[in-house]
């Protein structure tokens, strides 16, 4: 038995010139899409309230703290560090914590004299890596800035992760540990996930306190954020009993705000929320020292860490509050903005597709305008925090482009098609094989990257709902050779993906359902037999 979707199927040949215009049908369409649409994004964004961090007289104890502006990173040549945006960044952290944390001496001479000006502690750190003269260089700082500063630096931190990148050996870095404690009188630690403390025993001895990351996105098995507090606090109890009497910092801890989800850990606003506030309140109630990652969002670590990577900040790159420390809290601050930008989608669907003549097409034209304004506004709002590089930028300029055409198609398909809308139809429907290819190849190099290389690369689901659907209810001639290699790059890969990804990731099964979806389409496409 043979199924076949006819809601886009061509309408005009069978109409007569003086069919009535459907009018209840379509104000009923209408009104659906327009509910469904502004429920879409109302969902996706109405505030959600949770209890404070802290009331707005209590400071939590330190977040981390790098110099760079939202358009800046370590890796500019030449760097300049802009002092205003220093200043007003202290001024800032300086009405929520007592102290900040770094991670570099280069460049930070002034930092001291900022952190005195606005009541703040420093822990400052000196960058160990594999380069033993930069090395040497962080560390003179380090102990200069120490012995410059002594009412600002509450303590100093020798490396951070550098056991974990393997550029140093457990020896050498409580060498360096030691050199420190001899010229400082602050207390002095090291800095790195916590599973590297046990499997270098050396360097406890070293320090006078440990300092611990936890981030339970990151761990190799990663924690939802209704298990991340629990394992937050079973790895510190843990420690605590391990190294007594030593005192162990967390140094690192926090979750993302945007970016892929793994297995079951999801990045969102709300989730930074429940568990920033759930940690802090666990912290103070057990009274552990901790430093939250990080004060604001980094946008170049996007480059090496994926969307994910930039969006760890209790502020945006902008300065502005997300909501994380107190107060509602939105997961899509933008949301009433990509409702209007919906309308209009919605508003160009039915102007395009005009003065339908029948029940069917008065009915599909507004369902199709709705779900196109929803699929390609949060398209186009996963892009606004993925995107990186030109190259990426160009290839969501593409998409979108090609989401356009197809709906664009659609809508004359269901039209009445006379005038300039039949010639417009014809040229898209000679072209329409090619619109397909096109989606095909998209989700072909999406579907490759989710299999070979996925870990820092977000799910394009949405970027492809439109053009699935729309060529697996009205199906079109293809070029078949090259449609059939693509149905079958895109079947193959959606079971790997979902073993790679966990079977309770539902980004990953939001992809594998579109990806079902596109495969279907190319595969109606293929028993499409050209005239």
């Amino acid at each position: 038995m043979q199924v076949t979707c006819v809601a886009l199927q061509p309408l005009g040949l069978t109409m007569s010139a003086t069919s009535r215009f459907p009018f209840l049908p379509y104000l009923f369409a209408c009104l659906l899409g327009l509910f469904a649409l502004g429920g879409f994004w109302y969902g996706l964004g109405k505030p959600v309230i949770l209890p404070d961090a802290a009331t707005p007289t209590h400071k939590l104890q330190c977040a981390s703290y790098t110099p760079f502006d939202k358009d800046q990173s370590p890796f500019d040549v030449p760097f300049k560090l802009r002092p205003e945006r220093m200043d007003a960044d202290l001024a800032l952290l300086a009405t929520r914590f007592e102290c900040i944390r770094t991670y570099s001496m280069t460049g930070l001479e002034a930092l001291p004299d900022l952190a005195r000006k606005h009541g703040l502690k420093l822990m400052i750190g000196a960058w160990v890596n594999s380069n033993p003269v930069d090395t040497e260089k962080e560390v003179e700082l380090l102990i200069k800035s120490a012995n410059a500063n002594p009412d600002v630096v509450s303590a100093v931190i020798v490396g951070n992760e550098a056991l974990l990148r393997k550029e140093v050996t457990g020896a050498q870095l409580a060498r360096l540990i030691n050199k420190v404690k001899s010229q400082i009188k602050q207390p002095v630690t090291y800095a790195d996930v916590w599973e590297f403390w046990l499997k270098h025993p050396e360097v406890a001895p070293a320090v006078d306190f440990l300092t611990i990351h936890l981030l339970p996105y990151w761990e190799d098995d990663p924690s939802n954020i209704d298990a991340a507090l629990h394992h937050v606090a079973e790895v510190r109890q843990v420690f605590g009993n391990k190294f007594a009497p030593k005192d162990v910092m967390i140094g690192e801890t926090g979750w993302p705000s945007e970016g892929r989800q793994r297995e079951t850990a999801l990045p969102s606003r709300v989730n930074e929320a429940k568990f920033i506030r759930g940690f802090v309140a666990m912290a103070e109630k057990e009274g552990w020292h901790y430093n939250l990652i990080e004060a604001f969002d980094q946008p170049w670590k996007r480059g090496s860490e994926g969307a994910v990577g930039g969006y760890w900040g209790l502020f945006d790159a902008d300065r502005q509050d997300k909501g994380v420390l107190a107060g509602p809290v939105t997961n899509v601050p933008y949301w009433k903005e990509w409702l209007a930008v919906g309308g209009l989608i919605f508003l160009a669907t039915l102007l395009l597709g005009g003065r339908v003549r029948t029940t069917r097409a008065a009915l599909v034209l507004p369902l199709l305008g709705a779900l196109a304004a929803c699929s390609m506004g949060a398209w186009g709002d996963l892009a606004r925090v993925t995107t990186r590089f030109t190259g990426e930028w160009l290839w969501i300029g593409l998409l979108t482009v090609l989401n356009l055409l197809v709906l664009a198609h659609a809508a004359l398909t269901l039209s009445a098609r006379t005038g300039w809308r039949e010639r417009a139809f014809s040229l898209l429907e000679r072209r329409a094989g090619w619109l397909v290819a096109a989606a095909g190849f998209a989700a072909a190099v999406m579907m490759l990257e989710m299999v070979f290389d996925p870990r820092y690369r977000s799910f394009a689901s949405m970027a492809f709902v439109l053009p699935a659907l729309v060529y697996l209810c009205r199906p079109v001639s293809v070029p078949r050779r090259e449609i059939a290699l693509l149905t079958f790059i895109v079947g193959a890969g959606i079971a790997p993906q979902l073993y790679q990804e966990g079977l309770q990731n539902q980004q990953a099964w939001g992809w594998a359902l579109v990806s079902g979806l596109m495969m279907a389409a190319l595969w109606r496409c293929l028993r499409i037999r050209k005239d």
